[in-house]
């Protein structure tokens, strides 16, 4: 009997040091479990492309270390405008105020384009309306953030303000209402995160709509939700082919809005590659 103890906890032990072993090499991953369903990856496969590091902001709202700061407080630098008149082809300086940290819609001064052009993207933009805002439903503060200068989501005094439901703050213009109304009074800042994916065409074509994940004031109000074609004003929406890459658009509609801390991140590319 004792020999047959010793036998079995000298096989136990054998088996705790093989675990052991097994584990720790297991820290970076294994290469024999089975494939997971639809990629070319075992499950836990120390071979797996890691993830890009980005250092995020220092407080909430702040842009990543990856992000295109399109609004530091500062300047214009990275906005332009059409010019008015004959020669609307003609790109000009952005000629809309800049003071205390923000910018300010000038009316009739036209729409504010980014310099650089995005996709699929991750946009952070804060908003104001002025504290004494008058006028009423689509008059009462009223601009936009047109994704791809052509996807629009709602800029309107979201207060005790009656007017459509799809074209009240943050929704997909002319299309689809938010799922709820999280809007603070004028005066105060409000915030939109938005995660667009953008549509895919082949010539005349479209492959796949576009899609929208929007957050108002940290709330979710569209749910990965596809809009059906660009923004239009009493019509039905529907897509026309354009390029892959087009300037982000802060909508100039008669009326004085406030903009800060505005960046984005090029989510084209994040996707891992395969070995």
């Amino acid at each position: 009997m004792r020999h047959k103890s010793f036998t079995l906890c000298a096989t136990a032990l054998c088996f705790a040091i093989a675990l052991g072993a097994q584990q720790k090499k297991g820290d970076l991953g294994f290469t024999d479990t089975p494939i997971l369903p639809g990629q070319k990856w075992h499950v836990h496969d120390p071979d797996r492309p890691h993830p890009h590091v980005v250092t995020p902001g220092k407080e909430p709202g702040a842009a990543p270390s990856d992000a295109v700061v399109l609004f530091d407080g500062k300047d214009l630098s990275k906005w332009a405008q059409h010019s008015k008149g004959a020669d609307s082809a003609k790109i000009v300086d952005a000629q809309w105020k800049v003071e205390n940290g923000y910018f300010e819609v000038v009316p009739g001064t036209g729409d504010l384009f980014t310099r650089e052009r995005f996709g699929d993207c991750q946009l952070h933009v804060e908003w104001a309306e002025l504290a004494g805002v008058s006028g009423t439903s689509q008059a009462r503060g009223n601009s936009g953030v047109l994704l791809m200068s052509r996807y629009e989501i709602q800029v309107l005094d979201p207060y005790n303000n009656p007017t459509y439901a799809d074209g009240q703050a943050s929704a997909i213009y002319g299309q689809f209402p938010p799922l709820v109304n999280p809007g603070r009074k004028p005066g105060e800042w409000q915030t939109y995160d938005i995660v667009f994916e953008s549509p895919r065409f082949e010539g005349e074509r479209l492959l796949k709509p576009a899609v929208f994940t929007v957050f108002f004031n940290g709330v979710l109000v569209h749910n990965h939700k596809e809009p059906i074609g660009a923004m239009v004003y009493r019509q039905v929406a529907k897509y026309t082919p354009h390029d892959p890459e087009e300037p982000l658009m802060l909508q100039e509609h008669h009326d004085h809005v406030r903009y800060r801390n505005i960046w984005i991140r090029r989510l084209a590319g994040y996707d891992l590659p395969e070995k």
